[in-house]
């Protein structure tokens, strides 16, 4: 039995790796067969359509929709049946443009989240993830089933693809109306979005092989859950607590390393998950959650670099998408895609959020504000792929309709979020946290260097005044940020609990330095 189980294993490493040379093989023909011309036109075309979509965006806030649509709509405007007429119907390419996109945009909505608000709403989100997923897709997939006759996996297959949310779009809307949200209604949304992508996927993915293989049993299904929630969660915990720990010794020697050793570490901690069947998207994600709440050097820095590859990942990833469908295919997808989208907004979503929010503390307003914010983004289009390339019979036609259903969400429910915000009272007057512009650097070389660091909570150093601290020689805190506001410290100033403090540090001295700043109770 135990030489039996290690020939599956080894079989399933062998077959892995093999899929993996083939990938490679394939990434160098491509390569290959692309001449330094084609290069150059490539090149050209997607560098225009990222700038005209970052410029074009500046106004979305104006149109009251949300940033997605604009540039789904500038791929539409430059595929086959726009003015553009660029052939592209590779879905291979586009899934996994779009897994690497979404990878780095759950890892920089992670590094965001704050665990001392989201902890208050951690079991509802919890519930809403996966509870309020499972109803989501079991909804649809019933409507689909009894009222158009789809046979029932097929349609429950389109119910998961459409069952999770994206708050990016939602507070994309919010930021371009300056509205900031009421009590744990924004920390909720943020994490129902980060935690629900997981469940979607895991759905998708064990729908398309019960189509496909039809050897599936109920089983097998919870084996898989627990395999893929299990491993992912152990490995985002544990990679993402090793991350701080390197990120905090490995003292390298120019700061623009630690950024790109980041991004190695988030694709090795996707792959290695993936690779051990685990979900890789709810790994970063939980590893996110464990590096942007710990302590560790040019932390502001790199949340401010994730940011911007987040952005730049949805802009690539959007237009992808756009590229990828064929509007005068949508035609026949309007009547079925006006229903389905009406099931979900005004009965699936509210009855999935009210069930799953039943024994919380959230108020009746804000139940149904979550329920009308439940907007679909990229995540379920990109699914729709999986489908099409698994070779499942009508897959273009549940592309074409996941499509129609994501814009039109993003129409009917993104321009309208500013308006049920305020008639629900949840438009709070508190503006958001001021962040410290931590940019401070030089190309000079010299043995000095500005570092800046968050003061811990529960820090030992809290209350005592910088004459106090007996800091090694050559250090020197030059800034505070402190309340949204900046100071300049004498040896007078006492530090506080969550202080953010710019230092001039000796190099020989800096890990004294950090170590006397950063070294709790």
């Amino acid at each position: 039995m135990v030489h039996s189980d290690e020939a599956k294993i080894t079989g399933l490493i062998e077959l892995k790796k093999s899929k993996l040379t083939a990938i490679i093989k394939k990434f160098v023909i491509l390569v290959n067969s692309v001449s330094m011309h084609a290069f150059i036109i490539i090149l050209l075309v997607v560098s225009f359509l990222i700038l005209l979509s970052i410029i074009i965006s500046k106004y979305s806030g104006n149109l009251g929709v949300p940033s997605l649509v604009l540039f789904i709509l500038i791929g539409m405007l430059a595929g086959s049946d726009g003015p553009g007429k660029i052939y592209f119907d590779d879905f291979k390419l586009t899934q996994s443009i779009g897994i690497v996109a979404l990878a780095f945009i759950m890892f920089s909505g992670g590094l965001e989240t704050k665990w001392s608000t989201t902890k208050k709403v951690l079991w509802s989100g919890v519930s809403l993830s996966s509870l309020g997923v499972l109803i989501a897709a079991a909804g649809v997939g019933l409507t689909a089933h009894f009222f158009f006759g789809i046979d029932i996996y097929y349609s429950l297959l389109l119910g998961a693809v459409i069952s999770s949310t994206d708050a990016a779009a939602v507070f994309s809307v919010l930021g371009s109306q300056n509205i900031n949200l009421k009590g744990k209604v924004k920390p909720l949304l943020e994490f129902e979005s980060g935690s629900n992508d997981p469940m979607a996927v895991f759905l998708t993915i064990t729908l398309i092989e019960v189509i496909v293989n039809k050897s599936i049993g109920p089983g097998g299904i919870l084996f898989s859950v627990i395999t893929q929630f299990g491993i992912g969660l152990a490995a985002g915990y544990i990679l993402g607590r090793l991350l701080v720990v390197l990120m905090n010794r490995l003292h390298l020697q120019y700061e623009n390393l630690y950024v790109v050793f980041t991004i190695a570490f988030v694709t090795f901690i996707f792959a290695l998950t993936t690779f051990l069947n685990g979900s890789g998207f709810l790994a970063v994600y939980i590893a996110a959650i464990i590096v942007g709440n710990s302590e560790f050097v040019q932390k502001r820095s790199l949340r401010r670099f994730f940011s911007g590859i987040a952005q730049l990942s949805q802009i690539i990833m959007f237009l992808a998408l756009g590229l990828l469908c064929f509007p005068s295919q949508l035609m026949a997808v309007i009547v079925p895609g006006l229903i389905f989208s009406a099931v979900l907004m005004f009965v699936v979503r509210p009855f999935s959020v009210f069930v799953s929010l039943l024994f919380s503390k959230f108020t009746f307003k804000e139940k149904s504000f979550i329920s009308w914010v439940g907007l679909r983004g990229s995540v379920p289009i990109i699914l729709s792929t999986f489908p099409v390339i698994a070779g499942i019979d009508n897959s273009m036609m549940l592309f074409n309709l996941i499509f129609f259903m994501t814009i039109t969400s993003a129409l009917v429910q993104g321009w309208s979020i500013p308006f049920v915000a305020r008639i629900h009272g949840l438009d709070s007057d508190e503006k958001e946290e001021i962040k410290m512009p931590l940019e401070i650097s030089t190309d000079v070389k010299t043995k000095n260097e500005l570092v800046d660091v968050i003061i811990p909570f529960n820090s030992s150093i809290a209350g005592k005044n910088l004459a106090e601290l007996n800091f090694p020689e050559g250090s020197l805190i030059t800034v505070i940020f402190r309340d949204n506001e900046y100071i300049v410290p004498s040896g007078s100033t006492s530090l506080e609990e969550g202080d953010v403090v710019l230092i001039l540090l000796n190099k020989e001295n800096r890990n004294e330095a950090i170590r006397i700043l950063t070294e709790i109770k």
